[in-house]
């Protein structure tokens, strides 16, 4: 079981997209085990985004993310972290497959609408940053049973 960040970005939400998306992760058997809405501010982003501080498309980055609010989301399941990304394609969504979400929502290399987690490590790190240990739910949904097998 793992766990990954995923955000909505400002243009999921300025586009109205939060709930197809949610609906997404939830119909592929996934479990948001914490979600808010908030602004980043310029300091969450330098924190979030520390590897690009000083690469020159990073102010960008910045003004972007700080645009407007975002979902940020714990989402749980089975190998989340490689089933979440391959669920959102491409980071460009110019070139990310038809059936994903950046496919079938995004024409833009960065309104690509959705951030996950890489890695454990960086889920890590990046769940630090966006939630308290208290403000995770864990919950096992009643549906478990139909969603994946019990030595899953």
């Amino acid at each position: 079981m793992q766990r990954s960040l995923v955000l909505l970005k400002p243009d999921s939400v300025q586009r109205k997209l939060i709930g197809q998306l949610i609906a997404r992760f939830e119909a592929k058997g996934l479990r948001i085990v914490a979600m808010k809405m908030l602004r980043v501010s310029p300091e969450l982003s330098k924190k979030h985004y520390a590897e690009h501080v000083s690469k020159p498309f990073y102010p960008g980055l910045e003004s972007f993310i700080v645009s407007a609010p975002i979902v940020a989301m714990a989402v749980e399941g089975l190998e989340a972290i490689t089933v979440i990304r391959n669920m959102l394609g491409a980071t460009s969504g110019l070139k990310a497959a038809p059936g994903t979400i950046r496919g079938d929502f995004s024409c833009s290399r960065q309104m690509n609408l959705v951030h996950a987690s890489d890695s454990e490590e960086s889920a890590k790190r990046e769940l630090d940053l966006y939630f308290s240990e208290s403000e995770f739910c864990d919950y096992t949904p009643m549906l478990t049973t139909v969603i994946q097998a019990d030595d899953e």
